[in-house]
């Protein structure tokens, strides 16, 4: 749809849990850059304890607050929010993020330019005004390996070695990638509801990769669009319960690489992040040992052992059945 006078609407759509004062943020830059189209700005609230909605609804007058009455997660509630909008272009922005002069009408003048295209997303800076890598590859076993030896951080700037997170592009261009992370997407109404909305058996990441691996498989570009910039704070919300966060995160993607490869592959995938694990907590425990930020490392430590026992969980879930199959053959 439109305003009446021909511009497209642009429907942003921004998932909250207890980020308060970066959702205030976040909807100060949108009001203060809303652009040349027409903006609906839709608050979906995951059910925040600090006041997220009582916020919205007394600044914010203008911007439609929905309630979710439970934590969602971020798939389900991002889902509700693409299905309340009525823009033409929809934008899912997270509540830690900061929307720069210029990124709306950019971002929606790419996507006007070729039909093509399903998905944008601008170049993030972060909070400390350093570029955040918001573009990765597929994740494949070889990329995952190099992540987990940490060739990618030794042999980065070689395409080969890069891993995933596609070191060797210093993100100066714009291209077409593979996946663009969740914190600021820009698509297409005809896209969306050509591809579907996000998965809600991802609760919260994953869902990124699994929705642009859609994308390209009905045919929708996806575009890094460098000329364009928006900040992203990190940790909006995760920094309430960090290790949990991290442990969601190795959840989502195990659940990413069952959906979307083979078993074998799954398990390969399983075998080389116990291996990164298990690097993690030997070279953490040797920083200790050194000195420097003790707490900090220590705290790595711990996060790695929960992960690995998460990950030892999921080898054994999947070896399981096959064993009693095997047994069951046999009798």
């Amino acid at each position: 749809m439109n305003d009446g006078s021909g511009n497209l609407t642009v429907s942003v759509i921004i998932v909250s849990w207890n980020a308060k004062d970066y959702l205030a943020k976040c909807l100060d830059s949108l009001a203060a850059n809303p652009g040349r189209h027409a903006l609906e700005v839709i608050v979906v609230d995951n059910d925040s304890s600090d006041g997220s909605p009582e916020l919205v609804q007394e600044r914010y007058p203008t911007t439609r607050l929905i309630r979710s009455g439970a934590n969602l997660g971020f798939a389900k509630a991002n889902n509700i929010g693409l299905a309340a909008s009525r823009g033409d272009v929809l934008m899912l922005v997270n509540s830690d993020v900061e929307v720069l002069p210029g990124c709306i009408d950019g971002l929606v003048e790419h996507l006007r330019s070729d039909r093509s295209l399903g998905m944008v997303g601008p170049r993030i800076i972060g909070g400390d005004g350093l570029l955040q890598r918001s573009c990765r590859s597929f994740p494949t076993l070889w990329n995952m390996l190099c992540r987990a030896l940490g060739l990618d951080s030794v042999l980065g700037r070689y395409k080969l070695f890069s891993g995933y997170s596609m070191r060797y592009w210093s993100q100066l261009d714009t291209r077409h990638v593979d996946i663009l992370t969740g914190c600021f997407w820009a698509v297409t109404r005809e896209a969306y509801e050509d591809v579907g909305g996000l998965d809600e058996g991802f609760f919260i990441y994953g869902e990124d990769m699994d929705w642009c691996k859609r994308f390209w498989l009905k045919g929708r570009k996806l575009t890094f669009l460098s000329t364009t910039q928006a900040i992203h704070y990190g940790g909006g919300s995760s920094r309430n319960a960090p290790i949990r966060f991290f442990l969601e995160k190795q959840k989502a993607d195990l659940q990413y690489w069952r959906k979307h490869h083979s078993a074998l592959q799954a398990f390969g995938y399983l075998v080389i992040s116990i291996v990164h694990m298990m690097l993690r907590i030997v070279g953490y425990s040797l920083r200790q040992l050194v000195g420097g930020d003790v707490s900090s490392y220590r705290y790595k430590v711990r996060r790695s052992i929960e992960c690995l026992k998460l990950l030892s969980r999921a080898v054994r879930e999947q070896i399981t059945p096959r064993q009693t199959a095997d047994r069951g053959g046999h009798s």
